[in-house]
């Protein structure tokens, strides 16, 4: 019984270990992509935020904005 447990252990350990080196592949790749859009010209800080926005539900959003625009004027920024 402790091999098969051993053995489940260690094959869970190895996928981990797996998807750990495609993160870090999938990371580099999105490193290259806003590096080459910054090579163009684009803010690649606005971009991130817009990719932030558009992963958000739109009533989250707009909940979002209007707490903002309350903040912001709490402050008085404009």
């Amino acid at each position: 019984m402790a091999e098969t447990t051993d053995d489940r252990l260690r094959l869970l350990i190895e996928r981990i270990e797996r998807l750990e080196e495609e993160k870090k592949g999938i990371a580099d790749d999105l490193r290259e992509v806003y590096g080459e859009a910054k090579a163009v010209g684009y803010d690649v800080k606005i971009m991130r935020q817009i990719v932030r926005l558009r992963k958000m539900k739109a009533d989250d959003r707009r909940e979002m904005d209007m707490v903002l625009e309350t903040y912001k004027s709490a402050l008085g920024i404009d």
